[in-house]
């Protein structure tokens, strides 16, 4: 064998194990980079430590039966298959309400463009059903966002499906027609499955609701 045909099958040789080497480096660079991108899972400690508490676990939910904004039936099916933040309010709340929804907008907004944008679902349910009629929740919620669903119904179905999801209101006595109700200002988060997993602490804070929302994802997506 010639020292042209040797030297021309080591060239080859190289070249084979540069291209080997290079291949190599690519792909741990790609894992080292989808790893520094990628969220890290908080525990249930470091969720809590963002303003979210999660029970050990999931709760499902007794059937129930209220009135979306639309006037169709709000009920467990709507809650099947996206994750449901739920706050209880009322459209002449002065405070509290207002704020929450817009900072529930806030973060709404932030899912936009990721991959929790298609399966996350913004619902506020009246405490104030005499005064709170669909066409009102409508016009309210949509205010906020159009994505937004308002739920109102007669009284004693909001005060159950409140209760199973640990959210206490009460009207203030006195008052005459222009009375207020005293409520929660958590945020009911449930899951998929239609199970009520925990709740986001109020007052809100938008940028620890983000940082926690895919950890509160990946504990109970089931």
């Amino acid at each position: 064998m010639s020292d042209n045909n040797i030297n021309r099958q080591q060239l080859r040789g190289i070249q084979i194990t540069i291209a080997a080497v290079i291949g190599f480096i690519a792909i741990v660079l790609f894992v080292f980079i989808q790893g520094l991108s990628r969220t890290p899972i908080l525990s249930k400690e470091e969720i809590k430590n963002n303003g979210a508490y999660l029970f050990e676990k999931a709760r499902a939910l007794e059937d129930f039966s209220l009135i979306k904004g639309d006037n169709s039936p709000f009920t467990p099916a709507d809650l099947q298959g996206k994750w449901s933040l739920v706050f209880f309010g009322f459209t002449f709340c002065p405070d509290i309400c207002p704020t929450t929804m817009a900072q529930l907008k806030q973060f709404y907004d932030k899912q936009e463009g990721s991959e929790f944008a298609d399966d996350t679902q913004v619902i506020l349910v009246s405490v104030d059903p005499g005064r709170d009629t669909p066409e009102k929740m409508q016009q309210y919620v949509k205010f906020f966002h159009s994505d937004f669903t308002g739920v109102t119904g007669e009284f004693l179905d909001i005060h159950r499906f409140a209760t199973q999801l640990n959210i206490p209101f009460a009207k203030v006595p006195g008052g005459g027609e222009n009375y207020m109700v005293d409520h929660s200002g958590n945020v009911a988060i449930i899951n998929p499955a239609g199970h009520y997993v925990g709740f986001f602490r109020s007052p809100l804070n938008v940028t620890m609701m983000n940082k926690a929302y895919g950890s509160i994802r990946y504990w109970f997506e089931d």
